[in-house]
């Protein structure tokens, strides 16, 4: 595989390197997220956190100035003694309040983390398939788990984190200026250049997070197709080069890691050469102020505790920046999935069909996928309530897209649609799509039991609904025949079935969930000859009082529609009955000849 078919392969128009400016609109919607629990855990939380930054600023104090300045140079051991315990009782209260700072934190963190998934997961269920069409399942996979995932660190400990290591560094800098305004001045003047330093290297940082992410979303895309194609890759012998194509990918994606990493390092380093250059002027200059007794032993004590816990918040700060970071390259691509609209939208003053009848009609319609080739031109036709059409063609002359249209999975781009006399775009999806069911070539069988699968097309039906659906399509005897019967429980996709087995399974769901409108699209492609026969029958039933779309190949399964379309290339080229349609001898005769020639051969 060539460089540029294997970069083509994972190209997605939705996983690039966003270029947005970092701002903090985006990071206060990320943060409405905590709102709902801003009353019952939040201020609980900060009160926590306010005893503990409390405690460790008082400390310092008690230790240079009431202990050494003032007991031990009083020689008062009984003062020592109580200020012993005074400090012990302190980080007694601290422990107690950090450890309930923390179990309220990551309360609140595991909660915001679960509306946020669940958020993005609704969404998602309520777009278009035009979102579907230009993303992979890998892709999507990435910002429901992975970038979702990425937030928690800023949520259970990230906020929190933020605002008392910047209450403790506002209590040191008004104590040490307290304690020695030149020695604080001299030692803080370093601060200027990290920030200069830290500056410089944000949009990098944020860069490199936006970069892992991509290529996370590349691996996740890749792993999700090979899983899914295995049998086709061992079938060609393409194993070697999935392993190929894995590494490569592989290797990206580790290299992004390496580089993120690599630039926040650099960070750290700034920070512990500021805190030994802060150390060297607190004894260069602190002594010679002690020497002249400018400045207490006791409080030069207190200023080089007050110093050491001065940088460990401000590596701590690059290290929520980073989070910042992170959750911002995260929350890019989440809130760009949450902004997504569907393409096809709801009108709020939409409309529900109670009784609909199944009256279909395309007036002059036309739609293309990419907006440049077409694939309806101009169409024009009608199903009567109760009626069976097929749709005829060769492959991409239409006949898809005109289910998809009808199910309203894509509006059409000139023309109406309409239902029962109702444009399409004016009635409510739920209402339309509850109406509609399909039956397709590849069934899809959901992880769970039989029983499960076929009540999905109503989830409120009882077993014994649910029995008499797969009765009445000829399922129940196979049913029967499994290890548990309707309490078999099969995998995703259903492999333990056959596809006749699954394609059972989908007829009786369609039943089940009693449509006004049934979509075939080649349902019986692939069930034996003698399965048909044995679902005549059933199908007879599913169809009764039903309008009914068929897709077929095989156009024996169609003789008896009330209505044949022929399509070509997006136009109605034909149309009657088929006893009509082989007196004209056209396009329809011919493919019915071949078919029977091939057949006979």
């Amino acid at each position: 595989m060539s460089e540029g078919k294997r970069r083509a392969r994972f190209h997605y128009a939705s996983d690039q390197v966003i270029e947005k400016p970092f701002n903090w609109a985006q990071m206060m919607r990320l943060l409405t997220y905590m709102k709902p629990y801003a009353a019952s855990l939040l201020p609980k939380t900060v009160v926590a956190m306010l005893i503990v930054t409390a405690v460790r600023l008082f400390v310092p104090i008690i230790i240079g100035v009431l202990a050494i300045d003032h007991a031990i140079a009083a020689g008062d051991l009984n003062v020592m003694y109580q200020l012993a315990a005074l400090v012990l009782g302190l980080y007694s209260i601290s422990y107690v309040a950090n450890v309930f700072r923390i179990r309220w934190m990551n309360e609140i963190g595991q909660h915001v983390i679960y509306d946020i998934r669940a958020d993005l997961f609704n969404h998602i269920q309520r777009l278009s398939h035009r979102f579907f069409d230009q993303r992979s399942a890998g892709s999507i996979l990435v910002r429901v788990v992975n970038d979702v995932n990425s937030l928690q660190d800023l949520f259970t400990n990230g906020v929190i984190n933020l605002l008392m290591d910047i209450v403790i560094l506002l209590g040191i800098i008004v104590i040490l200026f307290s304690l020695s305004p030149e020695l604080a001045i001299l030692i803080l003047i370093v601060l200027p250049i990290m920030f200069f330093i830290s500056t410089k290297l944000r949009r990098n940082i944020r860069r490199s997070w936006q970069t892992v992410r991509l290529r996370q979303s590349k691996l996740n895309s890749h792993l999700n197709e090979s899983i899914q194609g295995i049998r086709v890759t061992q079938a060609f012998s393409q194993e070697k080069e999935n392993m190929r194509f894995f590494r490569d990918i592989n290797e990206e994606n580790f290299q992004s890691w390496k580089d993120a990493t690599r630039m926040n390092a650099l960070f750290r380093p700034f920070v512990e050469m500021a805190s030994a250059i802060g150390a060297v002027v607190l004894i260069w200059y602190g002594v010679s102020l002690i020497q002249s007794e400018v400045l207490t032993v006791g409080v030069f004590v207190s200023f080089a505790f007050y110093l050491g816990m001065f940088w460990e918040p401000i590596s701590r700060l690059g290290q929520v920046y980073n989070q910042l970071l992170v959750g911002m390259a995260s929350s890019e691509r989440i809130f760009e999935f949450l902004d997504e609209k569907p393409s096809v939208p709801e009108k709020e003053n939409a409309v529900t069909l109670h009784e609909m009848r199944g009256h279909v009609t395309f007036e002059q319609v036309e739609f293309s996928y990419d907006d440049k080739r077409k694939a309806l031109n101009d169409i024009s036709f009608e199903i009567k309530a109760g009626q069976t059409i097929a749709l005829v063609g060769h492959t991409g002359s239409g006949k898809s897209t005109i289910v998809n249209l009808i199910s309203r999975f894509y509006d059409p781009t000139a023309g109406v649609i309409k239902i029962d006399g109702v444009d399409l775009r004016d009635i409510q999806l739920n209402s339309l799509r509850t109406n509609v069911s399909f039956v397709l070539q590849d069934t899809f069988i959901f992880a769970g039991t039989i029983m499960e699968n076929i009540r999905f097309g109503r989830p409120t039906a009882t077993d014994e609904e649910v029995k008499a659906a797969a009765e009445a399509i000829g399922a129940n005897d196979f049913i029967e025949r499994l290890p548990n019967g309707y309490d078999t429980e099969v995998e995703e996709k259903g492999n333990v079935l056959s596809v006749g087995e699954r394609q059972l399974l989908s007829f009786a769901r369609a039943l089940l969930a009693d449509p006004k409108i049934l979509i075939l699209d080649e349902a019986t492609a692939s069930i034996d000859t003698e399965t048909e026969l044995k679902i005549q029958a059933g199908l007879k039933k599913l169809l009764h009082d039903r309008t009914a779309i068929m897709i077929a190949h095989r156009l024996s399964t169609i003789r008896d529609a009330d209505q044949i379309i022929v399509l070509e290339q997006g136009d109605i080229i034909e149309q009657g009955t088929h006893s009509e349609l082989m007196d004209a001898r056209g396009t329809y005769y011919g493919l019915v000849k071949a078919q029977y020639e091939a057949s006979a051969g």
